[in-house]
């Protein structure tokens, strides 16, 4: 029993300093994804999301600070009842989760391990077995120092976890486990290659067949059966590949402008998931990093999921001018955790990433930018079918004038004036005389 325990020990006592160290490397992930539990949908809790963040950092300090206590043999009863209690409640949530297919990743490596819901309540399972043991040895998990150093080494474990999760909070995860880490392609990202696992799905048809109910399964097809249709229910079995990104985007209320972004170079992002929370302290630096990337070459964009009346507040408020496109709320917390946070990206390539706290730190070299293509204009103007100038149309008196007509695209007239005075016009305004 004694080499047992002790095995047991180091086993859940490493695991649990390895889950809290990943998920404290990124409390505001975490903090995401039990908002995600609290949530209507799953545990039906909303009013614990506004302390989804505080009961984050809680829940991971203490997870690594009960791994160092049961190897370190400090306070064993404690220790150890501590950890049953907390694998209990978390089989309880990954198996809920699970069964009712609520919640796709519990979040218990963060990024750095994905696992289905059904392999984490397994892997809390195998936990609850080895805690078992130590809950039945806990007289074998002796000190394996004095109890001065032990308590020593218990509060430095408590004060350095406390630290370190402040410290991510107020930068950046110390290691970057995501898909929008720097060096990292955004359009490779969201490829789907060739060879890539299809998604397989079932689908389970149900038929009236002379008077009795009867089920065919097929992969999709329709079956060929003498009988009348009642209803179809689909199961997927296999998901298929899932690119790593795939809800990432750059579009005004009417367009996409993702792919125009993501070729171009030297653009500065400036990410804000709500402009209505986004901190006061970054706020007012974004006048200064605008400045800044502008007058060194790089153009400069803001990606939220916040309205247009927010968008002007922000502008008006803060003295900056450039434009905010939108993009998936949940997309841009997981691209930077930083509200706002700034991304470089070169061709759609991840080349800097900072949060607010630390904009003194971007490198803003000065860079030669491909000019763009302009596209000008060219408007024919007539007065009473009379080709004019610009100018004369603008002397006109406005009360001589019965209606102005504006054509933007082509027509069969604009190709004909075209054609007639071998021009290039793109559009037509035509100006009617009051008779």
């Amino acid at each position: 029993m004694k080499i047992l325990v002790s095995l047991s020990r180091i086993f859940v006592g490493v695991l649990f300093i390895i889950s809290g160290l990943i998920k404290l490397n990124d409390p505001l992930g975490f903090s995401y994804k039990l908002a995600e539990y609290f949530g209507a949908d799953v545990l039906n809790l909303p009013f614990l999301e506004p302390y989804s963040l505080m009961i984050s950092v809680l829940v991971v300090v203490f997870e690594v600070v009960l791994g160092v206590f049961l190897l370190i043999g400090y306070k064993p009863k404690f220790t150890v009842w501590s950890l049953l209690l907390m694998i209990v409640f978390f089989s309880f949530l990954t198996f809920y989760s699970a069964y009712f297919d609520k919640v796709k990743d519990c979040g218990c490596f963060g990024d750095a391990v994905k696992l289905t819901p059904w392999e984490s309540f397994t892997k809390d399972i195998v936990l609850l077995f080895f805690i078992l043991i130590l809950f039945l040895g806990v007289k074998h998990i002796k000190p394996l120092y004095g109890k001065l150093v032990t308590t020593i080494l218990a509060l430095l474990s408590f004060i350095l976890s406390l630290w370190f999760g402040y410290h991510v909070l107020m930068h950046l995860p110390a290691v970057d486990f995501r898909a929008y880490k720097i060096g990292a392609n955004i359009p490779e990202g969201m490829s789907v290659p060739d060879d890539a696992e299809k998604p397989v799905t079932e689908y389970y048809w149900k038929f009236n067949v002379n008077g009795e109910e009867e089920i065919i399964t097929t992969n999709g097809s329709y079956p060929k059966v003498e009988g009348d249709f009642i209803s179809v229910d689909t199961k997927e079995i296999s998901p298929g590949y899932a690119p790593p990104i795939y809800d990432f985007s750059i579009e005004t209320e009417d367009e996409d402008l993702t792919d125009y972004f993501l070729n171009q170079e030297h653009i500065i992002v400036v990410i804000s998931y709500n402009l209505e929370n986004m901190e006061r302290g970054g706020a007012v630096k974004l006048k200064a990093l605008q400045d800044e990337a502008r007058r060194n070459g790089y153009k400069i964009i803001g990606l939220t999921a916040s309205g247009n009346d927010a968008k002007e507040r922000i502008k008006e408020a803060y003295e900056i001018d450039f434009d905010f496109y939108l993009c998936d709320e949940k997309a841009l917390k997981t691209v930077v955790r930083s509200n706002p946070g700034i991304i470089e990206l070169d061709k759609g390539t991840i080349m800097q990433k900072a949060h607010w706290n630390d904009l003194d730190d971007l490198k803003l070299p000065k860079v030669e930018r491909t000019p763009e293509p302009v596209n000008v204009e060219k408007i024919a103007y007539f007065i009473d079918d009379v080709m004019a100038t610009k100018t004369e149309v603008e002397a006109l008196d406005t009360e001589t004038i019965e209606a102005v007509n504006v054509f933007k695209e082509a027509t069969a007239e604009l190709d004909s004036i075209n054609q007639a005075n071998q021009s290039d016009f793109t559009s037509l305004i035509k100006v009617t005389l009051k008779k």
